[in-house]
């Protein structure tokens, strides 16, 4: 599949997102991909090695979380963290397809954070940066919102990330199938805090169940 049928494929799954992408927010899109394909090969940043599985599994299924994260968002700018963000996901495709928001990812593989750093370079990404850091060993200002694609359980995600998080700011987890034992691990282990809400994403072309937590400090509510 050329780069061209590839970008038609992401154009169409946008549209569908109702995401309203510009031609080059498109074009970013697609150097990411090329960019991700070309240093797989040696610096293994994802299982998925062909670039049309890359596309739908990847940057369509991040696509799926700037919904619900512009709703979030009200028009405001966000200052987000992508916790574990590997290749950069969903983290680059935010800061592209947002460019107000600033977005950190984070993760503890010095090549990973190396390749999000050389994609913020190259593409020109301003608004795009990178931590090599184990999360809770980080030093940095607070954040409106955390998140993470199947980082890891919801109770270790927010427990290592917790003091990164602005007073009313959020956790956004990004999870497959509705995880029923996490959520009953998380309101042990962390019973001040409430997930106030459970969205299903629609992720055009791929036949997988995925949803959004949103979790947030109960002290924060009201």
């Amino acid at each position: 599949m050329t780069d061209l049928d590839l970008r038609s494929r992401l154009a169409t799954a946008a549209e569908t997102l109702g995401l309203g992408l510009t031609d080059e927010q498109l074009d970013r899109l697609i150097a990411y991909l090329g960019l991700l394909s070309k240093w797989n090969k040696v610096y293994n940043l994802t299982a998925v090695r062909d670039p049309e599985a890359m596309l739908t599994q990847h940057l369509v299924d991040s696509l799926s979380l700037i919904p619900p994260l512009r709703r979030h968002a009200a028009g405001q700018p966000l200052r987000l963290m992508d916790v574990g963000s590997g290749g950069g996901l969903p983290g680059v495709v935010i800061a592209i397809c947002d460019p107000t928001t600033d977005v950190t990812c984070v993760d503890t593989v010095g090549k990973k954070a190396f390749f999000i750093a050389q994609v913020a370079a190259e593409i020109g990404l301003p608004n795009l940066h990178a931590e090599h850091s184990r999360v809770e060993q980080l030093k940095t200002t607070p954040f409106d919102v955390i998140t993470s694609r199947a980082f890891a359980s919801l109770a270790d995600f927010t427990e290592w990330t917790r003091m990164h998080l602005k007073p009313d700011a959020v956790w956004a987890a990004m999870k497959g199938q509705h995880p029923t034992d996490e959520l009953t691990e998380l309101a042990t282990r962390a019973p001040d805090l409430s997930v106030f809400h459970v969205e299903q994403l629609n992720v055009p072309g791929l036949d997988a169940q995925r949803c959004l937590l949103w979790i947030r400090p109960t002290a924060s509510i009201g």
